[in-house]
């Protein structure tokens, strides 16, 4: 990626780290201390730069249909800038990367593998430590950090929903929850840096390495076992507790007089034919009286329209950002 003279002549005698394509001739780059951000000379307008620093006190991330604003809030002021949502992600793991390191919460030579954010938790993992943070903000001095030397055992845990990390710290265990649709990225990506930080290539090896002696050794012979409040023990010495009451299976199983009325249903015939009047729509568009053929010349229709829809769907978008664009380069001039 060629770098434009304009912000070369903004480095300052650093060296930028890494740099992320905005389209067109637009270009962000990233120093150890700086984000540059270069927008080429458009229809109205010349080619420009915006510096941020980053000795922020918080940084705020919000996401729009089209685009993703970042705030950098500062002792006295507070900054922003947008880039467009599909280069958003990548943008905010450099721009992390940059706070994080002017803020000493992860060394100079340290490097990010992924940032993730599940609603207002975000989680950065780095090739030495896994940074948590939770709030409205992505980034404030509120934060934890998990280093990887202080690991002492991982689990997963996998739900319909979300997917629990259980993370032990000096034997401590933290639960972190990812919802499924970005679940196995989290995972991989968790699992990927802890693995090569304790140079092991599977989940048992590395609980094996990391495993806290106490946690292994034997109990002591005058430990007992309680319960605790939350545990119900399983006889009860209450005799005044109530019969328990009859489930719907033990009623139903009570003899019934000759006298009364027997409705007899036999619903596995019933659910039979129920799948197979479901798995053959042809059966059911003729008991409707419409014609298969017919029918079948409907969904190719329905097909090409809704082609035809999204293809108008995604010249409108087009034309909008390009509308976006010039008006955007207006206000630059006024």
């Amino acid at each position: 990626m060629e770098i434009p003279d304009r912000i070369a002549q903004q480095l300052e005698g650093e060296t930028i780290q890494s740099a992320v394509n905005l389209g067109d001739e637009d270009l962000i780059c990233f120093t150890p201390t700086r984000t540059i951000l270069y927008n080429g000379e458009g229809l109205l307008s010349d080619e420009s730069t915006e510096i941020f620093t980053h000795d922020v006190e918080r940084l705020n991330v919000s996401e729009g249909r089209r685009k993703t604003k970042f705030s950098l809030e500062y002792v006295d002021s507070v900054e922003s800038f947008s880039v467009s949502k599909k280069r958003g992600e990548q943008v905010l793991q450099r721009l992390l990367t940059g706070i994080l390191g002017t803020k000493e919460v992860i060394a100079e030579e340290e490097t990010v593998a992924g940032v993730f954010r599940f609603s207002e938790l975000t989680l950065v993992i780095t090739d030495q430590r896994l940074v948590r943070h939770i709030g409205s903000y992505v980034w404030d001095p509120d934060f934890e950090e998990y280093p990887f030397s202080s690991v002492t055992g991982l689990e997963f845990e996998e739900g319909s929903v979300a997917t629990s990390a259980v993370i032990s710290v000096d034997g401590r265990p933290e639960r972190i929850k990812a919802p499924s649709d970005q679940a196995q990225t989290f995972r991989r990506t968790l699992t990927k840096a802890l693995f090569a930080y304790h140079e092991v290539s599977s989940l048992e090896e590395l609980n094996d390495a990391v495993r806290d002696e106490s946690e292994t050794a034997e109990p002591d012979d005058d430990i007992g076992l309680g319960l605790d409040d939350s545990i119900s023990p399983l006889v009860s010495n209450d005799e005044d507790e109530e019969e328990p009451s009859r489930t719907e299976s033990e009623e139903s199983t009570e003899t019934v007089s000759d006298d009364s009325p027997r409705l007899i249903t036999n619903s596995s015939e019933t659910e039979t034919a129920a799948d197979e009047k479901a798995e053959d729509p042809t059966r059911t568009n003729q008991q409707s009286g419409i014609d298969p053929e017919e029918f079948e010349a409907m969904q190719e229709q329905v097909a090409t329209l809704t082609e035809a829809v999204e293809r108008q769907n995604e010249q409108l978008e087009s034309q909008r950002e390009t509308i976006e664009t010039l008006i955007e380069e207006l206000r630059k001039q006024v």
